[in-house]
């Protein structure tokens, strides 16, 4: 870690507390200490650590109500607490989690492991920290350009061609911007754009919407343009806390596309978000099931799955379209069935051939 972090430590008994604060000196971190549940609050707005190590049983304030409280405010929900307590009886470590606990641990409890742990979620954090402010400019920039954008669509002729072309040219100067940090993107997005096409004629949706898919879909993950070049390009598999920067590439793309006035734009910042929802719930950033995710999050959400497995990349090799069918309508243990829209599956069914013609058109160089 660049800089020196500051861990607060919250515990009502003295030698706890002295304990836990030699700890953490020893591991070079500056500590503050609170007594309870109501300084716990008060440090932590005034003086914003980096990390919580949070007892539960105290007075006045206990540690479930404190950190319940932290964990509702902006400014302090993305501190990680780790609860230190005395109970080891289930419903507790239960009522933790439901709280926002990030970290849970018994005691007494064993210092390395509590070290470890400590370091753990830190660098989760410092992940955390660094897509925010990496973020903030870059959706600042980018802000600024749909500013622009949307002042020429009330500026512009009123007709559909003129508003649509517009359009054309933005998602080509964002696409190219992810395709600097990923060389593979540019076809990958053309074969998206084609293949939600073909599910939502099969699907029997209207013009307008085919339309707007064709355009939207591919900006799904233009959000990656906020992810460090380390993780996005990285061969090997990703670590835990890699893996949660990775994923948070639906919500900086959402928030890249948020509030534009144009119809194409705004199924675009849907599917931004979506795209990785599940039907059975076990998707992310948000968990939303059946028809909780949007159509469109639906449709593209398959046809992105097909295109990864058929595609090859540094971390694996690509697949047939007959060995990708049989995934995705059978499942193989990691893919499965019920992952999708029981509707849009039937549609993927019957565009089967077509999405391998697609694939082979339109394949990297």
């Amino acid at each position: 870690m660049d800089k020196k972090n500051t861990i607060l430590v919250v515990d009502d008994e003295e030698r706890n507390v002295r304990l836990l604060e030699h700890l953490c000196g020893s591991l070079g971190f500056k500590v503050i200490i609170a007594r309870n549940g109501h300084e716990a609050i008060e440090q932590t707005r005034s003086q914003l650590p980096d990390l919580i190590l949070m007892d539960v049983m105290m007075p006045v304030m206990n540690g479930f109500e404190a950190m319940s409280t932290l964990k509702k405010e902006d400014r302090t929900r993305q501190i990680p607490v780790i609860m230190l307590t005395a109970l080891g009886d289930k419903r507790d470590r239960i009522t933790g989690i439901e709280k926002g606990a990030n970290d849970y641990l018994t005691k007494p409890f064993d210092t390395e492991e509590l070290a470890l742990r400590i370091r753990n979620n830190l660098q989760i954090k410092e992940y955390h920290d660094f897509i925010n402010n990496h973020n903030q400019l870059l959706e600042k920039e980018i802000s600024k350009r749909m500013q622009e954008l949307n002042k020429a669509y009330e500026e512009l002729d009123s007709t559909y061609n003129k508003v649509k072309g517009s359009y054309i040219e933005t998602i080509q100067k964002l696409n190219m911007a992810a395709e600097y940090k990923d060389e593979e993107t540019g076809t990958h997005i053309r074969r998206i754009s084609l293949y939600t096409k073909e599910l939502s004629i099969a699907l029997g949706m209207d013009q307008s919407f085919i339309e707007t898919i064709y355009y939207a879909s591919p900006m799904h993950d233009i959000g990656k343009v906020g992810i460090p070049d380390g993780i996005l390009l990285k061969e090997g598999k990703l670590t835990e806390a890699e893996w949660t920067v990775m994923k948070s590439h639906t919500t900086i793309g959402a928030n890249i596309l948020r509030d534009s006035q144009s119809p194409f734009l705004r199924m675009a910042e849907e599917i931004a978000q979506t795209h990785h929802e599940k039907w059975n719930g076990t998707g992310y950033p948000d968990g939303l099931k059946g028809e909780e995710i949007p159509l469109s999050g639906r449709i593209t959400n398959i046809a992105d799955q097909y295109d990864a497995l058929r595609s090859k990349r540094p971390y694996k090799l690509n697949l047939h379209h007959e060995t990708v069918i049989k995934i995705i309508t059978e499942g193989d243990g990691r893919t499965r069935p019920d992952d999708f829209d029981p509707q849009v599956l039937e549609a993927f069914k019957k565009s089967g051939k077509i999405f391998d013609e697609i694939f082979n058109t339109e394949c990297d160089e």
